[in-house]
């Protein structure tokens, strides 16, 4: 529920600040004086799109804040899944730069829109002065229906459904056209694979090949580094390292003996001569294995050139070649058995098509049951706002629509507003009152069905008047006894219904604009539906129909049993 919305900088106002409870609230004003801007605030507190025209001008910066309690399980799932702390309490704010720059907070942490508009689902339904060209789209009827199903759970078993049988289809497209050409692709496939076959291995082999390859280009540098390492330490024709350390440690073995502090460099001179030894030896192996084989480049070299020719011609990374010959050899299988793979697949997917189809006929039924009763639930709601004899129906047709992921129904909303009229499209009909309340009825039913706390109606109840306003009103404050309800109204009747009265006013110095909302007590509550009754004079007769009006809405006894249950 939507307990506090304050503006700041917003528009043409100020700031103001707007304490809500239960039940209906309405808000009233002359016409431009800015009623709508409280819609606009809790638009973009929904995830709307704010500029910079949103600031007022000569301010930094626009702020507006709503504060939620009551938070329905699935807002409350929701901050938990994005480690959003709250006590069962929300506050959600947006801030306009003059800039046009736009921010966004729950709770004090920074959300994209996206992010924000898929919380608010959960604590706001704003139903504007157009909600009409929504209700006409068919997409929209069927959610709404849709919402009204006795087993929520039908549509995501049809979407389900009809998602593994699209994705069988499309691989037995594909193996079908596969099959077309099967022999002409066979014979290119079997030549890629012989082609590669005798140069192609893993790529283990491949990066140790290259490496050879590295190796032989610079056997020569490699052979003349070699053959200068030996010589210097070995087979030198005056005097090799090896000689030089065999005869240091010569000299300090006998010395070591008289003194034992000598024995540890006598050591490791002896250890030296061993290593050099050792080392001379590994080099004359070095060399001995780069001459063994002179023809090994020209072989590398072969071999290299054919795997970065193969790459070349396949459009991939050397490394990459024996990943595309396991797929070639995949593809041949796959084509040789074919035709037992397309009956598998024809197989499956009639399976599926079976479960997709059963589990489209259930919704099918699921949606026909509530389309009946949807349809007398408006019905019924048409009578008492002055549309005696009229009807509405939802249409339920099934299709030979084939694997579509919200079912095979064609749904359409159809209206007769007279008695004696044929049902018709919901787009076709054309009086602007009827419309209106229509919309408000289809509003009405849906919102009895829905989980919203927060329903804001802007200014729905245009192109009424007289004894359908009132039961207009009566409709919206029975709508408040199960969620609560914001109406901008101009209306004296609607207002009249409301637990809870604000004024807004704009106000004007000749140099600035603003607009100022204030809460009405019961006073100052009568003179704003006498005004609304009677213009600009309020005269005697006009506040004691304004108070005739309060009294025959909601009696004292009762406001005051609100004012408790509020509390």
């Amino acid at each position: 529920m939507l307990t506090l919305l304050q503006l700041r900088d917003f528009v043409i106002v100020d700031r103001a600040e707007l304490e809500l409870g239960s039940g209906l609230t309405a808000l009233t004003g002359e016409t431009g004086a800015g009623k709508s801007i409280v819609v606009d605030a809790l638009l973009l507190i929904a995830g709307g799109r704010g500029g910079a025209d949103l600031v007022r001008a000569g301010a930094e910066r626009a702020e507006v804040t709503a504060s939620f309690n009551e938070l329905p399980d699935p807002a409350i799932a929701w901050l938990d899944a994005q480690t959003i702390e709250h006590d069962g309490e929300v506050i959600v704010r947006r801030v306009i730069g003059a800039d046009g720059r736009s921010r966004a907070y729950v709770n004090g942490q920074l959300l994209p829109l996206q992010q924000l508009r898929e919380f608010t689902e959960f604590l706001l339904e704003i139903h504007g002065q157009q909600e009409f060209q929504h209700l006409i789209r068919r997409e929209a009827q069927r959610s709404l229906l849709d919402e009204h199903l006795d087993d929520p759970a039908l549509t995501s078993a049809v979407a389900a459904a009809a998602a593994a049988a699209r994705s069988c289809r499309r691989d037995l497209d594909a193996l079908r056209a596969a099959a077309a050409n099967r022999e002409s692709r066979l014979d290119l496939l079997r030549y890629q694979l012989t082609e590669m076959q005798s140069d192609v291995t893993t790529v283990a082999a491949i990066d140790e090949l290259f490496v050879e390859r590295t190796r032989l280009a610079a056997s020569g540098r490699l052979s003349a580094a070699a053959r200068a390492a030996l010589t210097a330490i070995y087979e030198a024709e005056a005097e090799s390292a090896h000689d030089l350390l065999a005869r240091a440690a010569s000299a300090l073995r006998p010395a070591s003996e008289i003194d034992p502090g000598l024995a540890a460099s006598a050591q490791l001179l002896a250890e030296a001569t061993i290593l050099t030894h050792e080392a001379a030896t590994l080099l004359q192996r070095y060399l001995d294995a780069l001459d063994l084989d002179p023809g090994s480049l020209d072989e590398v070299e072969r071999h290299a050139a054919a795997l970065e020719g193969l790459a070349r011609k396949h459009r991939l990374e050397v490394r990459e070649l024996p990943a595309q010959l396991a797929r070639i050899q995949a593809e041949i299988d796959q084509l040789e058995h074919a035709e037992t793979s397309l009956l598998d697949l024809e197989r499956q997917l009639a399976e599926l098509d079976g479960v997709f189809q059963a589990a489209a006929a259930r919704l099918t039924a699921a949606r026909q049951r509530a389309a009946h009763l949807l349809g007398g639930q408006i019905t019924a709601l048409m009578q008492t706002l002055g549309m005696t004899g009229g009807r509405f129906a939802v249409s339920v047709v099934p299709t030979t629509a084939e694997f579509a992921p919200h079912g095979v129904d064609e749904i359409e909303f159809l209206v007769s507003a007279n008695p004696g009229q044929a049902l018709k499209s919901l787009a076709k009909v054309a009086s602007g009152g009827e419309l209106s309340r229509i919309s408000l009825a289809v509003q009405v039913a849906a919102a009895a069905k829905g989980a919203v706390l927060s329903m804001v109606f802007d200014e729905v109840d245009a192109g009424i008047g007289g004894a359908i306003a009132e039961i207009v009103g009566r409709c919206l404050r029975e709508l408040g006894s199960r969620s609560q309800v914001l109406c901008v109204t101009h209306l004296p009747q609607v207002a009249a219904q409301a637990n809870t009265h604000f004024r807004v006013v704009k106000r004007s110095d000749g140099k600035t604009t603003r607009t100022v909302v204030t809460a009405l007590d019961e006073p100052h509550r009568i003179d704003e539906i006498a005004r609304m009754l009677g213009g600009v004079d309020i005269t005697d007769q006009a506040r004691a129909h304004a108070r005739e009006m309060l009294s025959l809405a909601i009696p004292k006894k009762r406001r005051a049993q609100q004012r408790v249950n509020t509390r």
